[in-house]
């Protein structure tokens, strides 16, 4: 009995010691995270540093070829010591970068961000519906500062980050690309202009004379029928001929009209801009290889030693493409069509990366890696963090420095873009790069971007469509996306396949036209465009 009783005492005892410790335990970590929330304060919007005691954040990010290594990044290093915040990476090689992403998510062993992956639209609903991706609009509301400049002065990128359901799971990178947002081009080589004393053609009917002549008054004297008129590579950027030279009859893609999501493959103006393209080539005025050469084979032609033979060629930036010919190639305007029509393709959104900052549910500092992203927007920080260091790499402008826009410059850039460094973060991360920002560069005359700014300001800006005509970036669900690649996949190819039988003559557009619709119905395009009009009814 006495044995028991001394037994039970020391298992009284030992119950006893391990509550006690376990109170204690819980009582000190209690503490500490009393502790922790007393000593951490956040700074007031827009006010450095950002925390009165450094913390660290945990972010995912993609290598970037450009910069050597973000852990010693001397704008890394500026940006600790101007915020507080450092950060531990965690950098996946790029070429495998949509691979190790899936994994991540799929373990749910989270950073506190992922910034710069390849997060499809999708996937970011899907994950923050499940409260993975942290929904940002309160953290905006609380702390955002630079941010919400940015959603003041451009609208449209609010628009562009926030869900159907009028959430923010991500912050997004804006490079506002003047030139880009009009990039379907027509570049004519302005010697044969001026030597066969042709105007710049304004309409469909004078662009065909002038490809006309082109093939037959030896605009090169050469002696040779040696002359391409007009050619073009479908792969390159809007170098395909039925692009620019389909918008006189009809948009080139997709667009809304009355409210609602169409495509112009079906309509009879479509037809009608195929009809014209077929009169071109029967003619020989397109070069046969348009419909399947790529762009090195094209800028052979351009660049043709001892003799231009290349007179046309449609292009978002050919200047750029033909080194030796390039700065004598300019751009014609939106050709009118025979009924009048005359428009410029136009994608205006600025938001190049809608998911390019996710603060992840497992984050111990949401509102500190809101504030350290929402940094980044502003012009101090963007420059830093796509320039790199002041008056090293990049300076103000001097008196009389002109600016792509032909306006006074504000800065200049002094390296040279391409080479590998290790001063900034050369397009990773959130950044704010508008008009303002990117058309106040000092350039030289002549120079690229400044040309560009200006042949696109004079023939491409006059005639680009209502904003409300063009469809916005859409958010489609995960079984959305899937469905929709496989029918795009599907239509595009038959369509660009078809584009180029009944511009070559291979299929008879007139005989052949009404079956071509119906094996577009057949391929389910109904339902294509279902798909775009839930998602645009949604955006609404």
């Amino acid at each position: 009995m006495k044995r028991m009783n001394r037994l039970g005492l020391l298992v009284l005892l030992l119950c006893f010691m391990i509550v006690n410790a376990c109170s204690n335990a819980g009582s000190g970590q209690g503490e500490q995270k009393k502790e922790d929330d007393v000593e951490l304060q956040v700074s007031a919007p827009g006010q450095f540093p950002i925390v009165n005691e450094k913390v660290t954040l945990k972010v995912l990010v993609p290598s970037n070829s450009l910069v050597e290594n973000f852990e010693t990044n001397e704008f890394t290093k500026w940006m600790e010591e101007k915020t507080n915040v450092h950060v531990e990476w965690e950098v996946m090689p790029a070429d495998s970068a949509q691979e190790k992403l899936n994994l991540i998510l799929s373990s749910g062993e989270l950073p506190d961000v992922i910034m710069d992956s390849p997060v499809t639209l999708a996937q970011l609903m899907v994950y923050g519906n499940q409260g993975m991706f942290l929904p940002l609009n309160d953290l905006i509301d609380k702390h955002g500062y630079e941010i919400k400049k940015v959603f003041e002065k451009m609208p449209i990128v609010k628009e562009t980050i926030t869900t159907p359901d009028g959430y923010i799971y991500a912050l997004p990178q804006v490079n506002e690309c003047y030139h880009c947002t009009m990039s379907q081009k027509m570049w004519v080589y302005k010697p044969w202009l001026d030597k066969l004393q042709i105007d710049v053609p304004q309409t469909t009917e004078q662009f065909y004379e002038m490809l006309k002549a082109f093939k037959e008054k030896d605009p090169n004297g050469n002696g040779k029928p040696d002359e391409i008129s007009l050619a073009g590579a479908p792969k390159t950027w809007f170098g395909a001929v039925d692009g620019f030279l389909m918008n006189p009859f009809i948009y080139s893609d997709k667009y809304v009209a009355n409210g609602k999501i169409e495509i112009p493959y079906n309509k009879p103006a479509f037809k009608e801009g195929l009809k014209y393209m077929h009169k071109l080539y029967a003619e020989g005025l397109i070069a046969p290889e348009s419909f399947t050469q790529n762009g090195d084979q094209l800028t052979k032609l351009g660049e043709n030693p001892d003799t231009p033979i290349l007179g046309a060629v449609p292009g978002g930036c050919m200047i750029c493409s033909f080194t030796t010919r390039g700065k004598d190639y300019v751009t014609i305007p939106a050709l009118q069509g025979p009924e009048g029509k005359r428009t410029s393709l136009y994608m205006p959104s600025p938001v190049t990366r809608p998911t390019e900052f996710i603060i992840t549910n497992q984050a111990k500092h949401p509102e500190v890696a809101l504030k350290w992203a929402d940094a980044m927007f502003s012009e101090e920080v963007t420059f830093r963090s796509t320039n790199g260091i002041p008056d090293k790499d990049w300076r103000w402008a001097k008196d009389g420095e002109i600016g792509i826009n032909g306006k006074p410059a504000r800065w200049t850039i002094l390296y040279k873009y391409g080479n590998i460094q290790n001063d900034d973060w050369k397009g990773t991360g959130p950044s704010f790069q508008d008009n303002d920002f990117r058309l106040s560069m000092s350039v030289e005359p002549g120079d690229i971007e400044q040309v560009l700014f200006a042949e696109t300001n004079k023939n491409y800006e006059p005639y680009i469509p209502k904003i409300s005509e063009v469809v916005p970036t859409l958010f489609f669900s995960e079984a959305q996306s899937a469905e929709l690649a496989e029918l795009e996949k599907t239509i595009t190819n038959y369509v660009d396949e078809m584009k180029a039988k009944f511009i070559t003559g291979k299929a008879d557009l007139e005989k052949e036209w009404d079956s071509y619709v119906q094996t577009l119905d057949k391929l389910n395009v109904k339902r294509y465009l279902e798909i775009y009009q839930e998602a645009f009814d949604a955006k609404k």
